[in-house]
């Protein structure tokens, strides 16, 4: 039998969602897992969703359109948005990778930090000359002071992850008149409620130099059908096109999207669930010994530890089959810090139980 996976190797995946991983290390099923290390929906995914895949199936003999005309229509209706505006792609880390390539041209790329690995990626595969702006964590809620240079972008998203942070919108409008390419992902925007967002959807047919991705996986809780889209000035998604593989989106993750986005039903139960669930997730948090969790606006929260991650991790998954997402990957955070997914009250509970046992000193 082979040897379970260390922790501290470099086997370790650098995205949360690694269930096989976790199983193996504890000596598991990976259905066994309890995974907060993603941050999912854990309501979906929306029956509707289901339907439409099974009633769908017969499609897979035929290719998907290259011009994806029916999702790129469900999306321009959803956000009242021009067709011509908006490029679905294989989830938003595909994307990324030509908003690497487009941002190589420029003399350098403001990024804020701590930033999800795939920016890194992205930038790095096309040696995009990079210019950290890290986040002060000590203030509350963190902030990261931006300052611009001529024939530069700027990278980042809002809410924040790891952190949780909201960035105003006027905020990010005033760097629009700073940068030539601004790229903000909204992959967790749709958490929020619809006052409370601070998406730049609304401006951006007035700045042709405004990116903004988003994500369909988290919201409707479909990462293995990989779904994300780009909105900004058809000049960018023309060329992006061009660079890539002529069907990046199958058959199925196509009517699924239209589906997920037509249930209106699956959305307003989303924002019922989350604000309430979240804050009782906060508030038990909080009466742990050793823990500090960040106020975030989004599905997921950063938990200061006075432990080291790898060790609360270590624990929860040889004891509870219970896995959190270390943030090792996050080099500004490292063992100080891990990160949840807000679940299902019981699930949070479950987790809760177990944070309070594995810390008993």
């Amino acid at each position: 039998m082979a040897a379970s996976p260390s922790l501290s190797s470099s086997y370790r995946p650098t995205h949360g969602g690694n269930r096989n991983w976790a199983a193996q290390y504890a000596d598991c099923k990976p259905e066994a897992i309890l995974d907060f290390s993603a941050s999912i929906n854990p309501l979906g995914p929306p029956q509707s969703v289901l339907t439409v895949l099974t009633n769908h199936l017969h499609s897979l003999k035929d290719y998907p359109d290259p011009n994806y005309i029916q999702l790129r229509s469900a999306i321009s209706n959803f956000h009242n948005l021009p067709m011509d505006w908006i490029l679905p792609g294989n989830g938003a880390a595909e994307l990324l990778t030509w908003v690497g390539r487009e941002l190589a041209q420029l003399d350098a790329t403001y990024l804020v930090t701590p930033a999800f690995a795939d920016y890194q990626r992205s930038l790095n595969a096309f040696n995009t000359n990079v210019i950290p702006v890290p986040m002060d964590l000590e203030t509350s809620p963190p902030k990261a002071t931006i300052t611009a240079s001529a024939n530069c972008g700027l990278l980042l998203n809002n809410p924040h992850n790891p952190t949780g942070t909201l960035t105003r919108r006027d905020d990010l409008i005033l760097y629009l008149e700073k940068f030539s390419l601004v790229v903000v992902d909204e992959a967790f925007m749709d958490f929020l409620l619809p006052e409370q967002q601070q998406s730049l959807l609304d401006v951006i047919l007035d700045f042709p130099n405004l990116i903004v991705l988003r994500s369909l996986t988290k919201f409707y809780s479909l990462p293995g059908l990989r779904l994300g889209y780009a909105i900004g000035h058809p000049d960018y998604l023309k060329r992006w096109q061009q660079w890539r593989d002529p069907w990046p989106v199958n058959t199925l993750a196509e009517v699924a999207a239209i589906a997920a986005l037509k249930d209106h039903s699956f959305q307003q139960q989303t924002l019922g669930w989350l604000p309430p669930t979240r804050d009782a997730l906060i508030a038990g948090l909080q009466k742990l010994p050793g823990l500090t969790p960040l106020s975030g606006a989004a599905n997921f929260l950063l938990v200061k530890t006075d432990v080291p991650s790898t060790q609360l991790q270590k624990d929860l998954l040889k004891s509870h089959h219970i896995l959190i997402r270390d943030c090792l990957s996050f080099p500004e955070l490292g063992e100080n810090y891990f990160r949840v997914a807000v679940r299902l009250p019981k699930e949070n509970n479950q987790l809760l139980t177990a944070l309070a046992q594995v810390l008993q000193p």
